[in-house]
């Protein structure tokens, strides 16, 4: 069984789930940290997942042999488990799920939040191994990630605005995991194709992103004909950054637009 987060209720004003979708090394915590209670409190249904291996939801096989299409396979699986087809809020890696998801799922609109591009994980991984060479060739071999991420200096890097107050870098540092280096394959090879998503999508970016820069969140925007949204002073992790409550608020206006 998979690891679940539900909140609140659908209702006549919000009558679709939303159905959050985590990236890599991290679970659904990330999503009750602030999101899934403030779209509850407005009426919505909040749901979250943890992919196979992370967080609560235990795996049949070692987490390094995990793919792409274990994961979308649990995205499928607690989607349909909704009494309708949810939208679903994608971040980072998670995004790059839901990109795929969406290739043969109708959704009635979808969220990608500090997502990787369509084209995938390559620069992302050419600018790991440009600034830190050796973790690179080390995580390489062993296939572990998790220490080339986790310490307090490396995930602000990576996850967190230059002004995100210590206490709160450290504690999420602290809940990070190790994620699937064969994901990180996956994330080279099994590319979205936008041409096959219709469901409309909001885009959006932060201008601190340590780990998905502006052009490439503009080139997810452009792909999918529509233009992104930034939050200044925000790094990656907009969803637990000092500020998310404007990044909440965003998608809620988006959504009412919409009629969802």
């Amino acid at each position: 069984m998979l690891e679940v987060i539900d909140k609140g209720a659908a209702g006549a004003d919000h009558p679709v789930p939303l159905l959050f979708v985590h990236g890599a090394w991290h679970a659904a915590w990330c999503w009750d940290e602030h999101f899934l209670g403030y779209f509850a409190d407005r009426g919505y249904r909040a749901v979250a997942l943890s992919f196979r291996g992370h967080g609560d939801s235990p795996a049949s096989k070692p987490l390094r042999h995990l793919r792409y299409a274990d994961y979308l396979d649990d995205l499928n699986s607690v989607a349909g488990g909704l009494p309708v087809p949810p939208v679903v809020i994608g971040h980072s890696m998670g995004g790059l799920i839901v990109q795929k998801y969406l290739e043969s799922r109708d959704a009635p609109a979808a969220v990608l939040m500090c997502s990787a591009p369509p084209q995938g994980l390559l620069r992302s991984g050419l600018r790991w191994l440009r600034r830190h060479p050796w973790h690179f060739a080390k995580l390489s071999v062993s296939g572990e990630s998790l220490p080339y991420v986790s310490t307090p200096e490396l995930a602000r890097e990576r996850f967190f605005s230059p002004n995100t107050p210590e206490v709160l870098v450290r504690r999420y540092a602290a809940r990070l995991q190790e994620e699937s280096s064969r994901s990180g394959i996956d994330g080279l090879m099994q590319l979205p194709r936008p041409e096959r998503v219709r469901a409309p999508l909001l885009v959006l970016g932060a201008a601190e992103d340590g780990a998905v820069t502006p052009e490439e969140v503009r080139a997810t925007a452009r792909a999918y004909r529509t233009e992104p949204v930034f939050f200044s002073g925000m790094g990656h992790n907009v969803m637990l950054e000092p500020g998310w409550e404007a990044v909440a608020a965003h998608i809620d206006g988006w959504l009412t637009a919409n009629g969802l």
